[in-house]
Parts: structure tokens; C-alpha cells; sequence
């Protein structure tokens, strides 16, 4: 596929995306009269760009939450997956808001499951349409990261594992640049399920005491990064030693 083509398609599925969501953004329920004139019951829905906004936005998802439970879960489920889908930045705020909406039992399996899906829906849309612009224009970032995934084959899920919990990684890329480099889906998804599941706890739960935190920063706190970056290290600990075994059984060979 032709660069131009495989532009033309990504913004077809974007369009489309967005289309779907306009329409549930439209097609909102009314609220009950009884909340019709509370502060922010008229506020228009968007992507929340910072704590202030999440917390009105929080709100006011709460309030129509009550009577139609189904139709804004499908809305923040929808969203979660258009922001995963295209790699928009602002993971945290949509783990935020479902904590904040659902409460921690609720919206940890619920953000856990959505991360999955719509990275998953990223390795997908790169595979079909993606892989010649990301070898054209990332081709700095491919090289280094195709070397440990050879490096790794063998205990290769585990490998994901590790750097989806390891909290500096970037998430998109790695979305994007699996599929161009043979990554099994199936190994693909669940390490995403699994490796981002501490990420995703912490979020949520902050979500659910919003009211108590003044910046993004309260969330992926030094302490908790450290613990993260311990917790890939262990992940890393079963393909190391797996490879160990390996070339000593080959050296008494």
C-alpha cells in the first residue's frame, strides 16, 4: 500500500470513529428535571484537558450515570477506544474519569479490558494501513526495538510484559511497531491486559478520590514509578534466566 493510501484509509477509520462518537455525544439522554438546572447539566462533552475540566466532566457523568447506566458506559467506552485506536495522548485522564464514574471495582476491570482491546485495535490499524509511514518515519525508533525483540524471541511475552509495566515506555509506538515486527497478536493482547493492569489500579483509584488531588503528578508519584520499574525487572527475570539455561545446556553440548 501506497503511502498516500494508507493516509487516506487511517483517516477514513478516524472519520468514521469520530462520526460514531458525535452521534452518541448528540444523542444524549436528557437528564431528569429534577438536575435539569444544576451547575455544568448543560455542559458540552469533550476529552478532558486538565483536572479542573475532568472533575466537571466527572460530574456531570455521575449525574446521568444514575438513569442510564448502559448509555454512558457505552459513551466512555467509546471513547477509551478512539483515544487507544489512534494513540491520542491522555490515557490517564480517561483511567481518571472512569474511576471517578464507576467507582474502582467497576472501572479497574472495565479500563483494563479497554486498554487491551483498543491497543489491540492500534496494532491492527498499523498492520493493514500503518506499516509503510511508520517504516518511513520512524525508522530511527524501529531499529533498536526490532534488536530486543530478536534478542528476546523466546520468552517474548514476558519481554512485553516487562515494558508495558516499566512506566516510561511509550505505549504508542510499541502499539504501532509490533505488527510490522511479527509480535503475535494474542501474546500482543494479553501482555497489554496484564502489563498495564498496576498502571491502570493507580489511576483508577486516584479517579476515585478526585476531589483530593491538585495535579497529574499526585498520580504517578516517584515512589510508585520506582515500584513499577521494580515490578518490569521481575518480568524480565523469567526470559533471562530462560536464556541462561539455554547456553549452558549449549556449552555441555
Amino acid at each position: 500500500m501506497s503511502p498516500l493510501m494508507s493516509v487516506v484509509a487511517i483517516a477514513v477509520s478516524l472519520g468514521a470513529a469520530t462520526a460514531w462518537l458525535y452521534l452518541l455525544a448528540a444523542n444524549l439522554p436528557s437528564l431528569p428535571s429534577t438536575e435539569k438546572d444544576e451547575p455544568d447539566s448543560g455542559m458540552e462533552l469533550h476529552f478532558p484537558k486538565d483536572l479542573e475540566d475532568l472533575s466537571d466532566m466527572a460530574e456531570m457523568m455521575k449525574r446521568y450515570k444514575s438513569d442510564h447506566f448502559g448509555y454512558i458506559t457505552l459513551l466512555f467506552c467509546s471513547a477509551y477506544l478512539y483515544k487507544q485506536t489512534f494513540a491520542i495522548p491522555g490515557s490517564v485522564f480517561m483511567n481518571l474519569l472512569g474511576g471517578a464514574i464507576f467507582g474502582i471495582w467497576q472501572a479497574f476491570p472495565l479500563c483494563c479490558v479497554l486498554s487491551a482491546v483498543g491497543a489491540s485495535f492500534c496494532f491492527c490499524l498499523s498492520k493493514f494501513f500503518g506499516k509503510v509511514l511508520i517504516m518511513k518515519y520512524f525508522a530511527d525508533k524501529l531499529e533498536p526495538f526490532q534488536k530486543m525483540v530478536q534478542e528476546n524471541l523466546e520468552s517474548l511475552f514476558f519481554f512485553l510484559l516487562s515494558i508495558r509495566i516499566f512506566p516510561m515506555t511509550p505505549n504508542w509506538f510499541i502499539n504501532m511497531a509490533s505488527p510490522i515486527l511479527d509480535v503475535p497478536l494474542i501474546q500482543f493482547f494479553f501482555s497489554v491486559l496484564i502489563g498495564l493492569m498496576p498502571y491502570n489500579f493507580v489511576c483508577v483509584q486516584t479517579g476515585s478520590i478526585l476531589s483530593e488531588i491538585t495535579s497529574v503528578k499526585d498520580v504517578m508519584t516517584t515512589s510508585v514509578m520506582v515500584k513499577f520499574g521494580l515490578v518490569a525487572v521481575a518480568m524480565l527475570l523469567p526470559g533471562l534466566l530462560a536464556k541462561y539455561l539455554k547456553q549452558s545446556r549449549s556449552k555441555c553440548s
